[in-house]
């Protein structure tokens, strides 16, 4: 008889942010880890993977990754949305960890191999003035990044996500279980951004990739004139224009501007991004591992991805764990249209908590050639570290009505 899933067990810390671990153990000792982590709903993951699919797997045969996907998605007549693909995603992503650990390789070996030798990656720089964005373009430079993700504050506004007045490194998240509501000014936010990418632009010269965040909030309309006011600053990318669920809109950004699109990281399924690869609304598609089923379910959006030019680049915040980001860095050097992955970077208690032998070095990652993800868990360390509520913030526009994040 072939080896079993004897237990599957749900970890839950917060060595800095909230992490969701699923554990799979089999009949021989191989121990397989995947990630579940949705920042701000990780309880309601740990939740469905402890009392809905962890039953389902003890008994299995952990090789079947993909009869097990199948099984997880297409056996709940509630398919998709984020809670569930997450969780689906934890298991495949543990069963490729243990398949890599049985055979004695890593991930990416398991998929084909490698396409290139190391993965592009981009970072975040913030500040509130525009003379202390440059000095924190200049800090990431330094670190040896070759892309930035450059976000300001905007005149006349106390709070903008992900920036603050006074701390460099900033976390959108707050700790706490009341949320935080911010202001927002749209009219304001499109006149400085132009100009703030702009002095950019001009002070780290054409070498460097730059990119830039607008948040979901912005109108087709005006996502197309910001589009247009942003190609002379020849950005590498505009991340997430407008609210994902209306994906349509995206023509009217398509007709005003040549500025590269990217969309993707709230989409959980290849169904959700369909429409905007086959008619090429989009020119980079940022599905994450952990959010959208797992290293099987990712694959296959890149796969059709590739047939129309759009390239890969997941979501890598510091809310998902490293778990699902060294996934992550092995689909990217197995996947031939994979562009960049995003790593915003972790506290040092994260590092410790999962050990890992994904690595940084010079602006680019590697997986590194330890056999599966290449990723552990102390569970001792992580028990020093109990869940905290955490939401992230919301906004409202001067008039008082909600806006996206």
């Amino acid at each position: 008889m072939s080896d079993r899933i004897v237990a599957a067990d749900v970890i839950v810390t917060s060595p800095g942010r909230n992490y969701v671990t699923l554990k799979v153990t089999t009949a021989d000792g191989v121990v397989g880890y995947g990630d579940a982590t949705l920042n701000g709903r990780e309880l309601a993951v740990a939740s469905y993977l402890r009392d809905h699919l962890a039953p389902l797997l003890v008994g299995r045969d952990p090789a079947r990754i993909e009869d097990t996907w199948q099984l997880l998605y297409r056996g709940a007549y509630w398919r998709r949305g984020p809670v569930t693909m997450a969780a689906i995603g934890a298991v495949d992503v543990a069963l490729w960890d243990v398949k890599g650990k049985t055979l004695g390789q890593p991930v990416y070996q398991l998929l084909g191999g490698a396409v290139r030798d190391r993965v592009l990656t981009y970072t975040h720089a913030s500040a509130w003035e525009v003379p202390a964005l440059l000095d924190a373009v200049d800090a990431r430079l330094a670190q040896g990044f070759r892309a930035v993700r450059a976000q300001s504050g905007v005149p006349g506004l106390e709070t903008v996500y992900g920036v603050h007045r006074d701390v460099a490194s900033y976390e959108p998240a707050a700790r706490g279980s009341a949320l935080v509501e911010e202001s927002w000014d749209t009219s304001a936010y499109l006149r400085h951004a132009p100009e703030a990418l702009a002095a950019v632009r001009e002070h780290v010269g054409a070498g460097v990739h730059l990119l830039h965040d607008a948040h979901h909030r912005l109108t087709p309309q005006q996502a197309a004139r910001l589009g247009k006011a942003l190609e002379p600053v020849d950005l590498f990318w505009l991340e997430d224009v407008t609210p994902a669920e209306n994906q349509d809109v995206l023509r009217l950004v398509r007709q005003h501007t040549t500025t590269p699109l990217a969309i993707g990281e709230a989409f959980t399924t290849v169904f959700d991004v369909h429409h905007l690869i086959t008619e090429q609304l989009i020119d980079f598609v940022r599905c994450a591992v952990v959010h959208a089923g797992g290293i099987s379910h990712l694959r296959k959006i890149l796969a059709m991805a590739e047939v129309y030019q759009v390239r890969g680049a997941p979501h890598g915040p510091s809310d998902v764990s490293p778990v699902s980001f060294g996934a992550s860095v092995h689909v990217g050097l197995a996947t031939h249209n994979f562009a960049i992955q995003e790593y915003m970077g972790y506290p040092e208690p994260v590092h410790d908590v999962f050990p890992h032998s994904w690595s940084y070095a010079d602006g680019y990652l590697h997986p590194g050639d330890a056999p599966g993800v290449g990723v552990a868990l102390d569970e001792k360390l992580a028990a020093k570290f109990p869940y905290e509520s955490a939401y992230l913030p919301v906004a409202r526009q001067l008039d008082g009505t909600l806006t996206d994040w």
